[in-house]
């Protein structure tokens, strides 16, 4: 820094001295502030609140000694405050254990393992991506229930198939998409549902390969994984005329063939736009869509004032996601 400023005095222009010494005017300004440190990335820095190495030696020699061996780092730390002695915090003992492979399950019990998070699906049109799910009807007698097996197309929120029995079963569900497919081509559609034993059974797992449908499957517990089913199945028991109890066999069938009529055929669904599962499906709803935004462009017309601005189109969800990957709920 002196011999640019002995230069700059004798009258060489400052950028060219600092061009000789290969450094930019930014920085010189910042070497004069008195800001000297290595700002680089992947410079070594000094950080004053990270363990130096004797520090971390002393956690090891610590966790590691005779008193300790069968005590975890909140219990070392608590005993040894009341000791009147701090080393590190319980997470800084961690921290340092972890970076010398010294923390294990060493429990009788076998470790808990994370599941990994269901694959990202996307849906740009009918019949690419199903849910599916099954769900109790209550019956006069109490503990007997009937069982709903329901299949939704993500897409378009379309009811494409729906059954109901007595008992949950692989080998019952695994029928439901075999005469699924004998309706319409299913090939290369996939299919997510939760961990239950009707849809993970090696009769259904079977099946589905044998009909070139690719599952995919929930993390135990975690609802939202299934989020599509599981709003299907919040409407279907708390829409008007859901019957306490079911008298029968018969009954369930018939109530819910009813459902799914209303449901695909006159339910305006809000995440769709407000048309139909029905009209979502044929492609019809990109003509409810386009007469939609004539009227508005009409009224617009005839009476501006009305607005603040320009209304506001309708327009279709193009792409539709189940499970989509954090990324991509950050950024919307």
């Amino acid at each position: 820094m002196e011999l640019i400023d002995e230069a700059v005095t004798n009258g060489a222009r400052l950028f060219k001295a600092c061009e000789v010494l290969e450094i930019s005017v930014r920085t010189y300004y910042r070497w004069k502030s008195g800001k000297v440190s290595d700002l680089r990335k992947g410079a070594e820095k000094r950080v004053p609140r990270k363990l130096t190495k004797v520090e971390k030696l002393e956690i090891l020699n610590i966790s590691c000694s005779e008193r300790f061996a069968d005590t975890n780092p909140y219990q070392i730390v608590a005993i040894l405050l009341e000791e009147g002695t701090y080393i590190a915090s319980a997470s800084s003992f961690y921290r340092v254990l972890r970076e010398y492979d010294l923390v294990h399950h060493r429990r009788k019990g076998r470790p808990g393992n994370r599941k990994a998070t269901p694959p990202e699906l996307i849906a740009t049109g009918p019949n690419q991506v199903w849910s599916w799910d099954i769900t109790w009807f209550k019956t006069s007698v109490m503990g007997i229930f009937f069982y709903a097996y329901v299949i939704i197309d993500v897409w378009s929120r379309k009811i494409v198939g729906w059954e109901v029995h007595e008992r949950e079963s692989d080998k019952l569900a695994a029928e439901l998409f075999k005469r699924l497919a004998s309706e319409q081509n299913i090939r290369g559609v996939r299919l997510h549902s939760d961990n239950g034993n009707p849809m993970k059974g090696a009769t259904m797992i079977m099946m589905l390969y044998k009909l070139g449908i690719i599952p995919s499957f929930s993390r135990p517990r975690v609802s939202d994984d299934n989020a599509f089913s599981e709003s299907l199945f919040k409407t279907l028991k708390y829409t008007a005329g859901f019957p306490q109890y079911f008298t029968d066999l018969g009954h369930s069938r018939s109530w819910l063939a009813d459902f799914v009529d209303w449901y695909n055929n006159k339910h305006r669904h809000s995440g769709i736009g407000y048309v139909t599962p029905n009209q979502r499906h044929s492609g019809e709803s990109t003509m409810i869509m386009q007469k939609r935004n004539e009227t508005i462009a009409k009224a617009y017309a005839s009476k501006p004032e009305r607005w603040s601005r320009k209304p506001a189109l309708w327009n279709e969800v193009k792409e539709v996601y189940l499970n989509p990957s954090w990324k991509r709920l950050k950024a919307s």
